[in-house]
């Protein structure tokens, strides 16, 4: 199967692509802290300013984790993973800046594209590379149905890869992730350049993730970096997304076809 990495093909005989979780290696990229083992490596890190919104502080292995539209913060997510070893694949995203990925930390040398697969190769492509890799960025085709959804679901707590839809998903996730609000900065009274971004973020699901959070982030921070914005910088601005429908959709209520960030 045609995964393009940079320009190579996505090896197809190499079993998982994934490094070993290397403890020094994330303590040093700020990922977890000296000492810290993630538990048996059930959890793959994230940058930093997610980790108070995500039980466990990380990605659960085996788990599906959707991104309602934003695709800057669906980078953020799988950031981590990418810097720390991990190889992560996209679906059905041709439009994905490879620019925006590499400056939120996603490793390009590990990244494998399969930009437009076609609607009825699409259930196929993603499973294999379930198999294979550690992180499944995915846009699903219109009117996707729910019986592919789940199977697409329980291919990845078989395992052990995280399956991330951006956008419109069928079924209820484990975990969601939406930005409510955002507000640019920099432009003045029509002149500038855009600097930073500010975002609200919430978070919810099931289980552990039963409990709504939410926090302010920098996405991205005036330096380019993804951080916390701390309490009194300002009021975010822009529409609220009904977050009390993300909770009784899983998540689901927010998709749209638009790859470019919406949030």
């Amino acid at each position: 199967m045609p995964a393009a990495d940079g320009g190579r093909l996505l090896p197809g005989d190499a079993g998982r692509l994934s490094a070993p979780a290397d403890p020094g290696r994330l303590a040093g990229a700020g990922l977890v802290e000296p000492g810290t083992t993630l538990a048996g490596e059930r959890l793959l890190p994230v940058v930093p300013a997610l980790q108070p919104l995500l039980p466990g502080r990380g990605l659960r292995r085996g788990s599906t984790v959707a991104v309602s539209r934003s695709a800057a913060l669906a980078l953020a997510l799988v950031a981590g993973a990418s810097s720390a070893g991990s190889w992560v694949a996209a679906v059905g995203l041709p439009d994905l800046g490879m620019v925006a990925a590499a400056e939120v930390g996603v490793d390009l040398e590990r990244l494998a594209l399969v930009p437009a697969p076609g609607a009825r190769a699409w259930p196929a492509v993603v499973a294999a590379l379930l198999d294979a890799v550690d992180v499944v960025l995915v846009r699903s085709p219109a009117g996707l149905p729910a019986g592919q959804a789940r199977r697409l679901a329980a291919r990845a707590r078989e395992r052990g890869a995280v399956l991330v839809p951006l956008g419109a998903w069928s079924v209820a996730p484990d975990l969601w992730l939406a930005v409510a609000a955002s507000t640019w900065q920099g432009l003045g009274q029509g002149h500038g350049r855009l600097e930073a971004r500010r975002v609200e973020v919430v978070v919810g699901g099931r289980g552990a993730a039963a409990l709504e959070r939410r926090a302010s982030l920098w996405l991205p921070a005036p330096d380019g970096t993804i951080a916390l914005a701390p309490a009194g910088q300002g009021p975010v601005a822009g529409p609220w997304l009904g977050v009390a429908g993300l909770a009784r959709t899983g998540g689901a209520a927010l998709g749209g076809p638009t790859v470019a960030d919406a949030g």
